[in-house]
């Protein structure tokens, strides 16, 4: 393995980790606050505001890192053709839910939040980031199946 190959592993490893922990974190530590009203809009604008940061970036990294590691690793056959190749097409489609249910519940949260609301735009969140959670989740145990070779 090269060093870039490593690189690339690294940061694929580290921003998926940070990005599917933070959305979890988000939903189980952060969104119960602002749906019993407990925490003010301005500390949780300033959360949602690096979690939207976060998923971004991790985005841009993971497409960046992921495309090098598919292109070092896979044909178009073997993507299409073999159990690994399934489970990197599987992770790519659970990548863009994930990045997808974290903008829209986000800006829920956010929009909510700018006009000093907690409660609603928590209420009107919450499927988002419930749903982006188990895609984290899933984008965890493929990433593990990946990494065991159970492909």
């Amino acid at each position: 393995m090269s060093a870039l190959d490593f690189a690339m592993y690294v940061l694929h490893l580290l921003f998926g980790g940070v990005w599917a922990g933070s959305v979890i974190f988000v939903t189980l530590g952060v969104w119960p606050t602002a749906r019993d009203g407990t925490a003010n809009a301005r500390p949780l604008r300033f959360v949602v505001e690096r979690l939207r940061w976060i998923s971004r970036a991790s985005a841009l990294v993971l497409f960046a890192s992921g495309g090098h590691m598919a292109g070092q690793l896979y044909t178009v056959e073997s993507l299409t053709g073999s159990s690994g190749g399934h489970l990197v097409l599987t992770m790519v489609a659970l990548w863009l839910a994930l990045a997808g249910l974290v903008e829209v519940g986000s800006s829920k949260l956010a929009d909510g939040f700018d006009r000093k609301k907690v409660r609603q735009p928590a209420r009107e969140a919450r499927p988002f980031f419930l749903a982006a959670s188990v895609v984290a989740g899933l984008l965890l145990v493929v990433a593990g199946l990946l990494a065991g070779g159970f492909a």
